[in-house]
């Protein structure tokens, strides 16, 4: 008898018998390796090109009446303005991603919240990078006076619109194809199918990442 598959995701490392550099900038480094092929009708010496990534979180906030905080930013990659949820770069050595999360929800929105649950985890996109995002929920939420916060927004952060939505307006708006941000758009569903079991099944902020 055939045993089920377990749905999983799994480490695993294929051996990797050569790289090249491509790229170094602030940010992503852009490499070229040569992979070992063990499985398969392709055995044997392929390239794959990689980006190398820092890791990111991102935080989905909701309040008490059940409204998502959205956040506008210019992406310049897309040429959009994107309506998104406070998220920013893994770029703090050593410091775990629920306080990173915590910083960014009061720098690009300028709000605290007293519980965190980890709501997701996502590979961005596993094809071309290892970029990883947790998303965390942000739940019993009190606005930061402006003169505790000490950031100064610069460049595409400098004019951030908050907005407060009802969440069954955003998931509407996600499948109209009116929000594309690939971690809003996560967020946003993730809090949707948690909210129906009331969030029993979440993770806490600081579970390990497997």
């Amino acid at each position: 008898m055939t045993q089920p598959m377990i749905i999983k995701d799994v480490p695993e490392r294929w051996e990797v018998v050569g790289t090249t550099e491509r790229f170094a900038g602030n940010v992503i480094k852009v490499r070229t390796d040569k992979v070992r092929m063990p499985v398969g009708d392709g055995m044997g010496i392929v390239e794959r090109e990689l980006v190398s990534h820092p890791g990111s979180v991102g935080v989905l906030a909701l309040d008490e009446d059940d409204r998502v905080l959205l956040i506008r930013q210019y992406r310049h990659p897309v040429g959009y303005q994107l309506w998104e949820v406070p998220a920013g770069l893994r770029d703090v050595a050593g410091e775990p991603p629920w306080l990173t999360a915590q910083r960014e929800l009061v720098e690009e929105a300028g709000y605290r919240a007293a519980e965190w649950h980890t709501l997701v985890d996502v590979y961005t996109s596993p094809g071309m990078s290892d970029e990883r995002i947790r998303i965390f929920l942000a739940r019993r939420l009190t606005e930061v006076p402006a003169e505790e916060i000490d950031f100064e927004r610069v460049h595409e952060e400098a004019d951030m619109p908050v907005v407060w939505v009802p969440l069954e307006e955003a998931v509407a708006k996600v499948f109209a194809g009116d929000i594309h941000n690939s971690v809003a758009v996560t967020g946003i569903l993730a809090a949707d199918a948690a909210r129906t079991t009331g969030f029993r099944d979440l993770r806490a902020a600081d579970a390990p990442e497997g």
